[in-house]
């Protein structure tokens, strides 16, 4: 086969490149004259031969230039360094009662950052990243050579980056778990998020570090991580993840039964968790009270919006506990099991709604009191769990 194919080349060389004769006219006089084959053969290889010298000539200057590029672009970079360092000699030499009140003011924004989201400072944390530890202590080190007076401010400011960034990871951290757990009970985190900035208002409180009214960028990355992490946790424990009474057995699932009436074919939208009349009735997880009354079917029935289209409903009760309005915690008392509405006998009808439609309760409260209790263990201190 290959010998085929070295044939058929040569005989396409041959063609491509036949004797070849040339008649020139030059003052009455005619000459002819040949090249032959192997003439234009060697022509042709030396023409290939410069056009290939060309090409890599251009691909290396292309080269060097991408090169030249990178490495003044880490130039570019290392000058950003020292501009910042020097900046920030500039301005603590040109007054540092000014540099002073910044700090003050970045003290300030920490604080309430922390007290806003975290109950407990963190006494362990990943370390700071190194190319930014380098980065300030480097600067600590040049202002305290060049400016002892403000070494102690220096020391201030590079310890308050570093709090800055622990608090910026760990707030991660807590997000990709709230995030994992909400994503194991079937919903979107993203979605979560989303709804919980659809209402919002109040007086503005600004919050700055510098006294010309901006934020620094590290502090404003810190306060999203902070708010993005108490927006998800926030979500997580709006899950239904309690029971809503405390009873041995559920005597009629969700979905497919008899109809307890007529004994034809039915859909049960919830959980019937029968008990004494008059057993107390829990919300599954903090929310809002937005229904209390009769509802047809229902008899006596509660409502709890959770937000994020997330809905309890609690029916057949022979008592009220809350009114609508009324803001509760998971587990808070809210009713009393009756028998009210289209009941044989006292139990509660316990419904889980995902934008008005209902889903199965059983599986979002097993997996949701699994995901609070991996979500805890995550959040304890390191001394704690050790």
């Amino acid at each position: 086969m290959l010998s085929i194919s070295a044939g058929a080349f040569l005989q396409r060389l041959r063609t491509a490149f036949p004797d070849r004769e040339f008649i020139m006219r030059s003052q009455g006089q005619v000459r002819f004259i040949r090249i032959s084959s192997r003439s234009q053969k060697i022509a042709a290889g030396v023409a290939v031969c410069v056009l290939g010298a060309w090409c890599a000539s251009v691909g290396a200057l292309a080269l060097s230039q991408v090169s030249t590029g990178t490495a003044q672009a880490a130039l570019a970079g290392r000058e950003a360094k020292v501009a910042r360092a020097e900046h920030s000699v500039e301005q603590y030499r040109e007054n540092i009662d000014t540099v002073a009140s910044d700090l003050a003011r970045r003290q300030k924004f920490i604080e309430q950052m922390v007290d806003a989201h975290i109950s407990d400072l963190p006494e362990s944390t990943e370390a700071a990243q190194p190319e930014a530890a380098d980065e300030t202590g480097a600067k600590v080190k040049k202002i305290s050579a060049l400016m002892p007076e403000a070494g102690a401010l220096a020391r201030i400011e590079a310890a308050q980056i570093a709090m800055v960034d622990r608090l910026t990871r760990y707030a991660d951290t807590r997000s990709r778990a709230a995030s994992d757990a909400i994503r194991s009970l079937g919903l979107n985190p993203n979605a979560i998020r989303t709804s919980a900035r659809t209402a919002e208002g109040g007086p503005l409180v600004k919050l700055v570090t510098s006294g010309d009214g901006s934020v620094d960028p590290r502090f404003r990355r810190m306060g999203q991580s902070l708010a993005r992490m108490g927006a998800l946790e926030n979500g997580l424990a709006s899950i239904p993840q309690v029971s809503p009474a405390h009873v041995a057995y559920v005597s009629s699932s969700y979905g497919y039964r008899s109809d307890p009436f007529t004994g034809s074919a039915a859909f049960h939208a919830g959980l019937d968790f029968p008990g004494p009349m008059g057993s107390p009735i829990y919300a599954a997880a903090k929310g809002r009270v937005t229904f209390v009354g009769q509802k047809s079917g229902y008899g006596n029935c509660v409502e709890v919006s959770h937000g994020n289209g997330l809905m309890t409903r609690y029916g057949h009760l022979s008592g009220f506990r809350a009114h609508v309005g009324q803001k509760v915690d998971a587990g808070a008392l809210i009713a009393a099991m009756g028998s009210t509405g289209r009941s044989t006998g006292s139990h509660l009808h316990f419904e889980v709604r995902v934008n008005d439609r209902p889903v199965n309760p059983r599986p979002f409260l097993e997996a949701a009191q699994t995901a609070q209790s991996n979500l805890q263990n995550n959040n304890q201190p390191q001394k704690e769990r050790s």
